[in-house]
């Protein structure tokens, strides 16, 4: 059976295969197990696909052990559009093939002005899931293209770019750093002393991704009908309570345009939202990115 010949395969099935595309491509590996719970269909219908898969691909993945794995020599079959990617990595949903038809609702979105390659995704989130460090090229804002060398752990959509949390080995500590600006990717050589992850490069060593921030937000004093914004953001008794990790507050209140100076200085119809309690920032490394804090 050829390529061409996926859709003459029932829909259901093609879903099937694009899953287990899916997970071969951006976790490393696809088991008998995840097609059974993604799906719920018969043990053997699952057999039948991941053998049907690798007939389709031989390149793409070897098996053993009941794991089938990725393959260097990986090239997609389906079409995979980045945002339903990135859905799936982050919502757990979309992963799976999808329908072209539209919208039931008409709508709109905001587009991003830049996604990153799906390739590049692709290799973070297989170390993300294997646990192993990649060296990679790294177009630095302030020093241009350097030589990293990071532990990633998670992904993190700052609301404008993605990025991935990362130890870097660089410079000895945790930092968010842009997907779209890395470019030859590779992980380390297997045995080798840097294919070695170290306790303090691990998550359960990011202190600001661990520490959990309580922000207490209300309508900023500048505007004159409290209740509108009230209304805007669900509030309850006049106040909008979140949580966020450390790591994250800062994204969090520059996409949200709170105004956190100490006095609630900032003006301008974009400031609806103020944070009540400006202490709560203290030791957030983030709270650099809020807008009027210092």
């Amino acid at each position: 059976m050829t390529a061409p010949a996926i859709q003459e395969l029932a829909s259901a099935q093609r879903e099937r295969l694009a899953y287990i595309e899916f997970r071969l491509w951006f976790f490393g590996e696809v088991t008998r197990k995840s097609v059974l719970d993604r799906f719920g269909v018969a043990t053997a219908a699952g057999t039948r696909d991941l053998m049907l898969y690798r007939d389709l691909a031989p390149q793409n993945a070897e098996y053993e052990g009941k794991v089938y794995r990725y393959l260097p020599t990986f090239k997609p079959l389906f079409q995979h559009q980045v945002h339903r990617v990135l859905s799936a990595l982050t919502s757990g949903f979309g992963d799976g093939e999808r329908s072209s038809g539209g919208p039931v609702i008409p709508h709109e979105v905001p587009a991003r002005l830049n996604q990153p390659h799906l390739g590049v995704l692709a290799k973070v989130t297989r170390a993300i899931h294997g646990g192993y460090p990649l060296k990679l090229d790294y177009h630095s804002m302030k020093t241009g293209l350097v030589a990293r060398e990071i532990v990633p752990h998670a992904l993190v959509d700052s609301g404008l770019r993605w990025h991935v949390r990362a130890f870097d080995r660089i410079k000895g500590e945790f930092r968010d750093l842009v997907l779209t600006r890395m470019e030859k990717l590779a992980a380390f050589k297997p045995g080798s002393a840097s294919a070695a992850v170290q306790v303090h490069e691990r998550q359960s060593a990011d202190a600001q991704w661990l520490q959990m921030v309580e922000l207490n937000l209300v309508p900023h004093p500048a505007h004159k009908h409290f209740a509108s914004v009230e209304r805007d953001f669900g509030m309850t008794e006049g106040a909008l309570k979140v949580s966020a990790r450390a790591a994250m507050v800062g994204y969090v209140l520059r996409q949200w345009q709170v105004d956190c100076s100490s006095d609630a200085s900032l003006r301008g119809a974009e400031y609806r939202l103020r944070l009540a309690d400006v202490k709560v920032l203290e030791g957030v490394v983030s709270a650099e990115l809020a807008p009027g804090y210092c």
